[in-house]
C-alpha cells in the first residue's frame, strides 16, 4: 500500500462512521490498516546486489576500454617499458639538492647585494663632492610631469619629452632603461631648495644603475629613497596618481627604508586621552599614533598604552607585554585607536612609569627586539612634576629614548613636553594640522639612525614578502610578490661626521617567483615543491600561499598576505618542529604524514613526505623542498642524440612547461620574447649557441619526446578512421617528468565543449612553475595501468566533461619512477549513453526467482541510480545538473550510511588564509597570543559586546583581526565585509577495501534500500537507490561547505 491508497484509506474510515455500525467498523478497519501499516514499515523494496553486480562490470569493462582505446595508455607504457634496459633510475638525494639550490639562491642575491652597495657608494661619494647651494635651479624629469604639455603645447616645467618603451623584462610595462626619474610625494614642494640639491646630487646615480643592470639583467626596479621625501627610480617611469591626482607613495614610509635607517626597536606609544584631547587634538593624535604604526616592522615591538585619571592598554590582552609588530597586530591596534574617547584629567607620570616597566622587563628577560628602545608620548601637555620618574628609570644611561608629540596649537606646555625629549636623548615635534603629522613622525627614524651613521654600519636589510602597489594597480601579475635588499646612505662630509646625517636608503627588487626558479621544478617530482621564509617563520614563497581574494569581480591583496605563517600552510607540523629549526637557521630534515587537497580543496590524498631545509647565507631567509615519498623518491634518466630527439621535439602536437627554465631567456635583451621551446630550438640547432640551458633538463625532455612520439601517429590513425570514432571524445593527451605535454584533439573547437581543455589559460591542467597538472598529480597516486576519472571543477570547465587519466611508470630492478601520465577528455554524454544501456534488464527478463524489482532498471520511477568517483562527487545521474555535486548535498541519508559503515572517511581539512564574512559576533582566527588575561577579558568582551548590541545595535568587532577594515568601504554592510578568518572543511575519501555493500535505512514510516558496488579497474562506484522513500527530514544534506573555527581561550 502507498502513501496515497494510506490517505485514502483514511477518508473511508471517516465517511463510514456515519453509518449505523459505525464503532465495530471503524475497529475492523483500525485494524486492517494497522496490519497493512505494519506490513509496509517492516518491508522494503529489493534491489538485486547481483544485478548492481553485472551491471558494474559490464559499466568497468565499457569505460575501460574507452579509455584504453582513445588514450592510447597500453602503447605509452609498452614504449617506457621497451627502454628500461637503457635507463637508469637514481634516488634523488634531498639533503643535497636543498644545499644546491640554496648555494645558488645565495649566489643569484648576492648580486643583488652587490649592486645595491655599489649604489651606495656612488651615492655617498657625489654626495661628498655636492656643495649645497640654497638658490639652486636645476630641472629633472619628474615622473608625474614627463610627456605632459601646457595649454600651448609647450612641455610644462620639470616635464620634457622621456622616452619611454614597453620592456619584456619589466612585465611589459612602459619604462625608460637609459635613465631614472624622480618621484616626489604631493606634499613635498618639488622645487624645495633641498629637493633640488638631493636630486643634482642623485644625478650620479643613473650611470651606476645602467651599469649594474648591464652586468646583472636579472635586476628589476633599482632606486634611491631620499631622507628628504623624493624617490629616484630606475628604469624611469610614468607615475600615476590616484583619482584624486594626489601621490600619496613617499619612499620614507616603505618597509625597506624603515629597516634600513633604522635597527629594530621595542617602541611603546603613551597617549593622552584627557578631556583636553577632545575634537580634533584627538583626530591628529590618532593619525600620529597610526603613521608611527606604519614606521614599523616585523622585527620591531610594539604596545600601546592610554592614560587621563587612570592608566590602560588599548588592549588589556597584550597588557605588561610587547607585541611584534607585524602586520596583523598593526591593524588590529589601528582599530583599537579608532574607539578611544577622552575623559578626565591627564597624568602622565604613572603612565611613563609602566612604559619603562614593559622595556625593562623585555631586556630583563631577553625579549623583544634586544636592540632601540623608545616611548612615544603623544599629548597636549604634562603639568605634573615627572623629572622624578626619569631620574628613577632612565638615568642616567638614558638608555630608553623619549619621542614627544605636542598636539594642537596651545603652546602653554611646550616648554615641558620639549624638555622631556631633549633630556632623554629623544626629540620634540609640534603637531598642530593632520598635514603635519607624516612629516613629524618621521623626524623619530633620522634619531635612531644617528648611532648607525656615527659608526658607519652599513648593514644589509632584506624585507618580508610584499606586493608592488604601482605594479599591481598595472595587474602584473608574474611580479606580485617581491622582496627588496637595501642599505642606508650616509653623508661622510668632515663637518656633519658626528652629527650622523642620513642621506637616504638605496635598494632593489627581487621578485620572488623569479628566485624560485632557482629550485627547478623537475627535480622535485610530481608532489615535491620548494618554500622559502624569513627568520619570523612567515613565508616569502610557497605553492599554497594565496596572497589575493576577490571582492565582487576585483582581484585584492588579502589584508594579511605578507604575514601568513608557515605553520599555517604545513599545519600537519603540529609540533611545530619544521617551522622551529627552520627560523632558527639550521639544516636538517624530517618527515611528515600530510594530508594534502588538490581541485581547489575538492579532493585530498593523503602523501609521506620528506622535508629538508638550510639557511641562504647572508640573507636572513631559509629554503626548504619537499619530496613525497614513492615516486617522489626518484629520477630516471636516458639517453638519445640532439637529432633524433630535435626532430620529435619540433612536432606540432607538444609543448613543454613555459613556466620552467630550460633556457635563460632573460639575460640577453634578444632573447626576451622567446618562447621556452623556441629558446630550446635556437639552442639545439646551434642559433642561439650563447643562452644559458639546463642539460640535464633538456636531455630528459629530448629522450620524452622520442619515447612519446609514436602517439602522434596512433592518435591520428584514430581521428583519421571517422566511421569508428565515438561521438564525445575531444582531446587525447600526455605530460612527462619534463613537462612536455603531447596532446591531439579529435574534435574541432565548434563542436567541443571542453574549449579551455589545456589552453594557457587552464593553469590547472598545465605545467607550471607551482605544480603539476592536476590530471597527473591523481594519477600518479592511483596504480599505475587503472584509469582514475574525475569531473573538473565547475569554475575551470567549460561544459559537462570528464578526464580519464593513468599513470605510466618506468622499473628497473626494484625501482619504480613515474615516467608521465595519459589520458582523455570527452563530454559526459559518452558515458551516460554507454551506463543507461547497461543498467537496464531487458523487459523479457525472467523474473520467476527473483525478489523484489525485476526487471530492474535505471530509467524506472522506483530507482535512482548514480555513478560516483572516489571522492563523492557525481558523475552520472538521471538529473543532468547533479554531476560534479557532491553525493551528499543529493541524499544525506545514503552518504550518512556509506560515513558510518566505513565505505567513504569524511577527512579534516584546514585552510588558515581563508576569507569569512564578518560577523559581529565572530572571533577573528589570527594566532592567538596567549595571556593570563585572555580568558577573563574574552568573557568580558563577549558580555559588553552582545549587552551593547542588544541596547544600542552597535558593533563590536572581533579582536584580534581587523586588516579587513582597512579597505571596507562605509557604505557597505558589515555582513558583506570580507575579513580574513580560519575555516575548516571536510573531504571525503573512498576505502578501496569495501568492494559492495547494501544497506536498509528507516525513515519515519518508510525505509529505504540501497545497493553500492565498485566499478572495477576504476575509481568510480555505482549506487542504486530506492526512489520512494524521502528521508531527508531525518537526514539532512551533507555539504563541502567550510565552517569558521572559533577560538575559546
Amino acid at each position: 500500500m502507498n502513501c496515497w491508497s494510506l490517505g485514502k484509506a483514511r477518508n473511508a474510515i471517516k465517511l463510514d462512521r456515519s453509518g449505523p455500525y459505525s464503532g465495530r467498523l471503524m475497529m475492523l478497519m483500525w485494524i486492517i490498516l494497522s496490519s497493512s501499516l505494519c506490513l509496509m514499515t517492516d518491508g522494503q523494496m529489493k534491489i538485486s546486489p547481483e544485478t548492481v553486480q553485472q551491471w558494474a562490470v559490464s559499466f568497468g569493462k565499457e569505460i575501460t576500454a574507452l579509455s584504453a582505446r582513445y588514450s592510447g595508455a597500453k602503447l605509452l607504457q609498452k614504449k617506457y617499458k621497451d627502454i628500461e634496459g637503457t635507463v637508469k633510475i637514481e634516488e634523488v638525494n634531498g639533503d643535497e639538492l636543498v644545499k644546491r639550490f640554496a648555494e645558488e639562491m645565495e649566489e643569484m642575491l648576492g648580486r643583488k647585494m652587490k649592486a645595491v652597495k655599489r649604489l651606495a657608494e656612488a651615492a655617498e661619494d657625489a654626495d661628498l663632492d655636492h656643495e649645497y647651494n640654497e638658490t639652486l635651479e636645476f630641472d629633472y624629469y619628474n615622473s608625474m610631469l614627463i610627456n605632459t604639455v601646457d595649454e600651448d603645447g609647450n612641455p610644462v616645467p620639470l616635464g620634457g619629452e622621456f622616452t619611454l618603451e614597453e620592456n619584456e623584462h619589466f612585465n611589459k610595462l612602459p619604462v625608460n632603461i637609459q635613465q631614472s626619474n624622480i618621484q616626489v610625494p604631493t606634499n613635498v614642494y618639488n622645487r624645495d631648495p633641498d629637493i633640488l640639491n638631493g636630486v643634482y646630487m642623485s644625478e650620479a646615480l643613473n650611470d651606476v644603475f645602467a651599469d649594474n643592470f648591464q652586468e646583472d639583467p636579472t635586476l628589476t626596479w633599482q632606486y634611491f629613497g631620499s631622507s628628504t621625501g623624493f624617490f629616484r627610480l630606475y628604469p624611469g617611469i610614468q607615475w600615476t596618481p590616484d583619482e584624486n591626482g594626489v601621490v600619496t607613495f613617499d619612499c620614507r614610509n616603505r618597509n625597506w627604508y624603515i629597516q634600513a635607517a633604522t635597527s629594530p626597536k621595542d617602541v611603546v606609544i603613551v597617549v593622552d586621552v584627557s578631556g583636553s584631547m577632545k575634537g580634533l587634538r584627538l583626530t591628529i593624535a590618532k593619525h600620529t599614533i597610526n603613521t608611527i604604526l606604519d614606521t614599523l616592522g616585523e622585527n620591531d615591538f610594539v604596545n600601546i598604552i592610554a592614560y587621563s585619571d587612570y592608566v590602560r592598554y588599548v588592549e588589556p590582552c597584550f597588557q605588561g607585554t610587547l607585541v611584534q609588530a607585524d602586520l596583523d597586530n598593526r591593524e588590529h591596534f589601528k582599530l583599537l585607536v579608532e574607539q578611544l574617547h577622552v575623559k578626565g584629567e591627564g597624568k602622565v607620570k604613572k603612565a611613563m612609569k609602566e612604559s619603562f616597566r614593559i622595556l625593562n622587563e623585555a631586556t630583563a628577560l631577553g625579549q623583544g627586539s634586544l636592540c632601540n628602545q623608545a616611548i612615544m608620548l603623544i599629548t597636549d601637555g604634562a603639568m605634573e612634576d615627572f623629572q622624578d620618574v626619569f631620574q628613577e628609570f632612565n638615568w642616567p644611561e638614558r638608555r630608553v629614548r623619549v619621542f614627544t608629540y605636542l598636539i594642537g596649537r596651545e603652546m602653554t606646555f611646550a616648554e615641558n613636553v620639549k624638555w622631556i625629549a631633549c633630556n632623554n636623548k629623544g626629540y620634540y615635534t609640534h603637531v598642530s594640522t593632520l598635514a603635519d603629522v607624516q612629516e613629524n613622525v618621521m623626524e623619530y627614524l633620522h634619531v635612531l639612525s644617528r648611532p648607525m651613521v656615527i659608526n658607519h654600519d652599513h648593514d644589509i636589510i632584506w624585507t618580508e614578502a610584499y606586493m608592488d602597489s604601482v605594479l599591481f594597480n598595472t595587474q602584473a601579475q608574474s611580479l606580485l610578490l617581491m622582496t627588496s635588499v637595501a642599505m642606508p646612505v650616509f653623508s661622510k662630509k668632515r663637518e656633519t661626521l658626528s652629527h650622523g646625517i642620513l642621506l637616504g636608503v638605496v635598494g632593489t627588487d627581487v621578485a620572488l617567483r623569479e628566485l624560485m626558479r632557482v629550485a627547478t621544478r623537475y627535480k622535485l617530482g610530481v608532489h615535491g615543491y620548494a618554500y622559502l621564509i624569513t627568520n619570523n617563520g612567515y613565508i616569502l614563497s610557497h605553492p599554497d600561499l594565496r596572497p589575493l581574494y576577490k571582492e565582487g569581480k576585483k582581484l585584492k591583496p588579502k589584508p594579511n598576505y605578507n604575514s601568513v605563517d608557515l605553520s599555517e600552510v604545513e599545519w600537519e607540523d603540529s609540533e611545530e618542529k619544521l617551522r622551529t629549526a627552520m627560523v632558527k637557521g639550521e639544516t636538517g630534515n624530517l618527515s611528515l604524514d600530510v594530508k594534502t587537497s588538490v581541485d581547489k580543496g575538492r579532493r585530498v590524498m593523503f602523501l609521506k613526505n620528506d622535508y629538508y631545509y638550510t639557511v641562504i647565507n647572508e640573507t636572513p631567509f631559509s629554503l626548504g623542498i619537499v619530496l613525497s615519498q614513492g615516486y617522489g623518491q626518484y629520477i630516471f634518466i636516458g639517453n638519445v642524440s640532439v637529432e633524433e630527439g630535435l626532430h620529435d621535439l619540433l612536432a606540432p602536437d607538444l609543448t613543454i612547461a613555459n613556466e620552467w627554465t630550460y633556457c635563460e631567456t632573460d639575460i640577453d635583451p634578444a632573447h626576451r620574447k622567446l618562447s621556452q621551446l623556441q629558446a630550446v630550438e635556437q639552442y639545439l640547432t646551434g642559433k642561439e649557441p650563447d643562452l644559458e640551458c639546463d642539460m640535464q633538463l633538456l636531455q630528459q625532455t629530448l629522450f620524452d619526446a622520442v619515447v612519446t612520439a609514436p602517439m602522434e601517429a596512433y592518435w591520428n590513425a584514430l581521428m583519421l578512421n571517422v566511421s569508428s570514432m565515438d561521438e564525445g571524445i575531444e582531446t587525447a593527451f600526455l605530460g612527462t617528468r619534463s613537462g612536455l605535454i603531447r596532446f591531439l584533439r579529435y574534435a574541432g573547437i565548434e563542436k567541443r565543449i571542453g574549449k579551455s581543455f589545456l589552453t594557457s589559460t587552464d593553469k590547472e591542467n598545465m605545467f607550471t612553475l607551482d605544480h603539476f597538472p592536476v590530471w597527473y598529480r591523481r594519477a600518479a597516486e592511483y596504480p599505475a595501468g587503472k584509469f582514475l576519472y574525475y569531473m573538473p571543477r565547475q569554475d575551470t570547465r567549460a561544459g559537462r566533461i570528464m578526464i580519464a587519466a593513468t599513470a605510466v611508470t618506468v622499473t628497473v630492478g626494484k625501482k619504480t619512477a613515474l615516467a608521465g601520465a595519459i589520458g582523455v577528455q570527452m563530454t559526459l554524454e559518452v558515458i551516460e549513453s554507454k551506463f543507461w544501456g547497461i543498467a537496464a534488464q531487458p523487459n523479457d527478463t525472467d523474473c520467476s526467482n527473483v525478489e523484489g524489482i525485476c526487471p530492474l532498471r535505471c530509467d524506472s520511477l522506483d530507482i535512482e541510480c548514480y555513478v560516483i568517483d572516489n571522492n563523492g562527487f557525481v558523475l552520472i545521474s538521471e538529473q543532468r545538473n547533479d554531476a560534479g555535486r557532491f553525493f551528499g548535498e543529493i541524499d544525506g541519508s545514503v552518504m550518512t550510511t556509506l560515513i558510518r559503515m566505513g565505505m567513504f572517511k569524511r577527512v579534516s581539512l584546514f585552510d588558515y588564509q581563508a576569507m569569512c564574512k564578518m560577523n559581529s559576533h565572530s572571533v577573528s582566527s589570527a594566532r592567538p597570543l596567549l595571556s593570563p588575561f585572555y580568558g577573563l577579558a574574552s568573557a568580558l568582551k563577549w558580555f559588553l559586546s552582545n549587552f551593547l548590541l542588544f541596547l544600542l545595535e552597535f558593533n563590536i568587532c572581533g579582536f584580534w583581526h581587523t586588516e579587513h577594515f582597512a579597505d571596507a568601504s562605509v557604505h557597505k554592510k558589515k555582513g558583506d565585509i570580507l575579513q580574513p578568518c580560519d575555516t575548516e572543511y571536510p573531504s571525503f575519501v573512498y576505502e578501496p577495501s569495501v568492494k559492495e555493500t547494501n544497506s536498509i535505512i528507516k525513515c519515519g514510516r518508510c525505509q529505504k534500500m540501497f545497493v553500492v558496488q565498485q566499478i572495477p579497474e576504476s575509481n568510480l562506484l555505482m549506487l542504486v537507490v530506492q526512489a520512494d522513500c524521502d528521508c531527508s527530514k531525518q537526514y539532512p544534506p551533507i555539504t563541502l561547505e567550510p565552517e569558521e573555527v572559533r577560538y575559546i581561550l
